[in-house]
């Protein structure tokens, strides 16, 4: 369980606690993936993706891979942000090369299969696991992060049984029925509390919440249905954990960035590529802590672009709280000794 005291002397709680550094502490979004040969092994003895998931020993595995090889400063649980509509009893798969598949929510019938925040447990019992074994397997000084996907993006999924390009489909049931996209909305801000609860029961130090979406909702759509949703879990996780950190990620938000983390009450805010270091610096940083915002792409290409870029990042950043990160999500092509690169750009 969450312990302010105990864990106030690592680093990258010291940045959520709005403390600037001349070396930033640092983590990579997806740093546990295809990219890692160590990761393929571990993935091809659990047989598939979900069944690594599920696989608290393995899935802990996984997990403490990059903090061995890098020793980063931080390690991300394990999971995938569609566990929650499979604990709620969507169907759930991944097809090799295209990506998961769900059973889709096209009306009110969509939702009468689904349980209820409280009846998510069980299936969940094997990633709170993961995280009582990473909470007592990771190094004293490393944080350990718990997640979910926020509300909007996991219920793009749902909609539309996949990944989509433009989230059409989430944006058709929510201007055709929003009485049933509404509920579906509710339905998963309060399962996400739940599940980000017990995570944090069981370890979890900070918690992130991915709206890899957010981008696409525009004007009082975002408001709504972004900002609203995290606003809701960031509030009611704090009132029952006290002093919690939180790193709230709203991906392509834009000008919407600005106030964000202020108003969800969030004490980090990740930036993805499209945003400048230089105005974030002036816009973000103001309110609290900000992560980010390497391009993945420097970590397949690496050599000096990688560095000159690692660089202006830091530079522009270190007027405060700063976590390195990037962007998004390391790639499966990255080359593993970009990251040794990187982090000797950093750490110097």
């Amino acid at each position: 369980m969450f312990d302010a005291p105990q864990t106030a002397r690592k680093k990258l709680l010291r940045s959520l606690a709005g403390e600037a550094m001349d070396v930033p502490p640092v983590w990579l979004m997806r740093q546990a993936g295809r990219y890692l040969p160590e990761y393929r092994a571990t993935r091809a003895q659990a047989g598939d993706f979900l069944s690594l998931c599920y696989n608290p020993e393995l899935a802990a595995e996984v997990t403490l891979q990059p903090i061995r090889r890098y020793g980063f400063d931080a390690a991300i649980l394990f999971a995938d942000i569609l566990l929650i509509p499979q604990a709620l009893g969507a169907d759930l798969w991944f097809e090799t090369g295209e990506g998961p598949r769900l059973s889709t929510i096209t009306g009110p019938e969509g939702l009468k299969p689904l349980k209820g925040k409280d009846d998510i447990h069980e299936h969940l019992a094997p990633v709170y696991e993961t995280v009582r074994i990473l909470s007592r397997e990771l190094p004293q000084e490393t944080t350990l992060i718990g997640f979910a996907g926020a509300p909007w993006t996991v219920a793009t999924y749902m909609i539309a049984g996949r990944g989509t390009p433009d989230q059409a489909p989430a944006h058709a049931l929510r201007e055709g029925d929003k009485a049933t996209f509404e509920a579906l909305i509710d339905l998963l801000t309060e399962a996400t509390i739940e599940y980000l609860d017990m995570q944090v029961q069981a370890g979890a130090e900070v918690v992130k919440i991915f709206d890899s979406w957010a981008g696409s909702l525009k004007g009082e759509a975002f408001d709504r249905y972004a900002l609203e949703p995290a606003k809701r879990i960031t509030a009611e996780l704090k009132r029952r954990h006290k002093d919690l950190p939180v790193i709230a990620f709203p991906r392509e938000a834009g000008e919407k960035y600005v106030g964000f983390a202020k108003a969800v009450g969030a004490d980090g805010l990740a930036i993805d590529t499209k945003i400048d270091p230089v105005w974030a610096a002036e816009n973000l940083q103001p309110d609290g802590c900000v992560q980010g915002n390497l391009d993945p792409k420097h970590m397949v290409t690496g050599g000096e672009a990688l560095v000159a870029e690692t660089r202006r990042i830091v530079d522009a950043l270190k007027g405060g709280p700063h976590i390195f990160n990037l962007g998004h999500g390391i790639t499966p092509d990255a080359d593993p000794e970009n990251v040794h690169l990187l982090l000797e750009t950093i750490r110097g």
